[in-house]
């Protein structure tokens, strides 16, 4: 599992292993967290972070599309 990020510049970033996302102030973090769960807590991992403002679309993408990458 995972997210293809879109950046304003046209970019594409796969975050692999991220199971849910947040806003954090000016940024959108992605966090791996325990199995079974989507809920951010102490025990989660902050895997990537992007400027909110440049982010143009987040897609979530299963294990074959993030294999294939």
């Amino acid at each position: 599992m995972g997210y293809e990020v879109t950046i304003c510049d046209g970019n594409n970033e796969l975050v692999v292993g991220a199971d849910t996302y947040q806003l954090e102030g000016p940024l959108t973090t992605f966090f791996s967290t325990d199995a079974g769960r989507r809920v951010v807590d102490c025990w989660s991992v902050r895997l990537a972070s992007f400027r909110t403002v440049d982010v143009v679309r987040i897609r979530r993408v299963d294990g074959a599309e993030v294999r294939a990458a």
